[in-house]
């Protein structure tokens, strides 16, 4: 594949909310493990965890009163939601088509994702083979977002594959404030594109409210002049 000189770098993806709306799974998710224990939980505990790693998502759990380590909250959470994202996957507006835009300009895309690799692979399954250069996922970091941990072990997987990249040249693209510290944290161009939880305007990133009609030359201009 040929790279188009477009400036872009490289382009790292958040997955749940951002690439698929797996959030109302996520949800469905939290909510059924409580009630097994008589405990109710709302929309709003519930979007309080968007964007989190799982081992922090399941010690709230936890400490609302699900009667389980931390592990086992996060394989319950996950085999319910792996599930339901094989009954139906629900891309976000727009994001696939950027995805093929992005690869066809022949610029190297990975998966930074808070979600461990066996839901991951379940959404990477469905892409184009080669799609993503690799997928960082939450358990292969020791801090999740919004630390910046997972994007910069992305950059320096990114460096082993090809060569010098510049933080400045590379776009991160999340839906949650979380994702976003955690872009802005490791020096990235870092959209924004809200979903299930309000974004803040802030210089320190773009917000877009929808993926539809974006291309490869609207990430461009995202760029810091040279």
């Amino acid at each position: 594949m040929t790279q188009v000189d477009t400036g872009v770098q490289a382009v790292l993806w958040d997955m749940d909310g951002t690439l698929v709306d797996t959030e109302p799974y996520w949800f469905r998710a939290e909510t059924e493990l409580l009630s097994a224990y008589g405990i109710p939980w709302s929309s709003a505990q519930a979007a309080a965890l968007v964007g989190n790693s799982l081992p922090a998502s399941a010690a709230v759990l936890r400490d609302a009163g699900v009667q389980l380590d931390v592990r086992e909250i996060i394989d319950l959470l996950l085999e319910s939601v792996i599930a339901q994202v094989r009954t139906r996957v629900p891309w976000r507006p727009g994001a696939r088509e950027l995805l093929a835009g992005v690869r066809d300009a022949g610029i190297p895309c990975a998966m930074v994702t808070m979600s461990e690799r066996p839901l991951a692979a379940e959404i990477d399954r469905l892409l184009p083979a080669g799609t993503f250069e690799f997928l960082v996922t939450g358990e292969s970091v020791t801090h999740g977002k919004p630390h910046p941990e997972p994007y910069l072990h992305a950059v320096e997987r990114l460096r082993e594959a090809w060569g010098a990249v510049e933080h400045g040249r590379i776009v991160a693209i999340e839906d949650s404030l979380p994702g976003l510290a955690s872009a802005k944290a490791a020096g990235l161009v870092t959209v924004g594109v809200p979903n299930v939880v309000d974004l803040p305007e802030d210089p320190g990133h773009t917000l877009w409210p929808t993926l539809e009609g974006r291309t490869v030359m609207h990430l461009r201009e995202l760029l810091p002049p040279r």
